[in-house]
């Protein structure tokens, strides 16, 4: 796996930023910014540290898939850590075999550092190698997205 990393920053409170991103008031925040993904992304479960969340989606079949992941760390409005450990294959949780070899112990880890009601947001993601131009090209994007919404 690579790291990728992006920063961007935001014109708004690290709480405001970490609330967006997180979907935390509203989980549309995080769907709206997330589509660029895939635009019936969602999540369901918690951002508790130790939770299992699953990051979830439909393909153009309507088939549900995704990620099964556990919240490794969360400091609210400074530092959420994401690791991957599985895939989602319909209702399946998958945790081994070679797809899931491609991303187990991944790590997604948002950080948001506030100055003057400016937040650096600043991503660090493992990335399959398969998946750089995809992921270079559509992170940039996302955060696009998040700038806009948390602007607002």
């Amino acid at each position: 796996m690579k790291k990728l990393q992006f920063k961007t920053e935001i014109i708004a409170s690290a709480k405001k930023v970490y609330n967006t991103m997180l979907g935390i008031d509203n989980i549309e925040t995080y769907e709206q910014w997330t589509a660029e993904f895939n635009p019936t992304s969602t999540y369901e479960g918690n951002w508790d540290k130790g939770s299992k969340i699953y990051f979830v989606g439909t393909d153009e079949n309507g088939k549900r898939g995704g990620m099964v992941s556990e919240i490794a760390n969360n400091v609210p409005y400074k530092f959420v850590s994401i690791r991957h450990y599985g895939i989602l294959d319909g209702k399946n949780e998958i945790t081994e075999g070679p797809d899931v070899e491609k991303w187990a112990g991944g790590l997604e880890n948002y950080t948001f550092e506030e100055h003057n009601g400016v937040t650096t947001v600043t991503i660090e993601s493992d990335v399959d190698e398969e998946y750089l131009d995809y992921f270079n090209t559509t992170w940039s994007k996302a955060l696009n997205k998040l700038k806009e919404l948390s602007e607002n």
